[in-house]
């Protein structure tokens, strides 16, 4: 997964994920979208966002959401 858009500095924004080093954070983008905010509005309140940035941020998530499970065994 290419996730050249997502950027880290420990010293912006207490290094969360950023978006091309924006003071726009993953997170923000990926909260927008639950609740329902669409791409197009997204970019209109934000526009120096891109679609592509969206679909970084929400693949991000997903990313971080993924549950892994390992089974312990004596």
């Amino acid at each position: 997964m290419n996730l050249d858009r997502i950027t880290f500095d420990p010293h912006i924004m207490a290094g969360q994920a950023r978006i091309r080093g924006m003071r726009i954070t993953a997170s923000l983008v990926i909260n927008l979208v639950a609740n329902g905010i669409s791409v197009n509005e997204i970019i209109e309140e934000y526009p120096d966002l891109e679609a592509g940035d969206i679909q970084q941020a929400l693949q991000y998530g997903s990313l971080l959401a993924r549950e892994e499970y390992h089974v312990l065994t004596k």
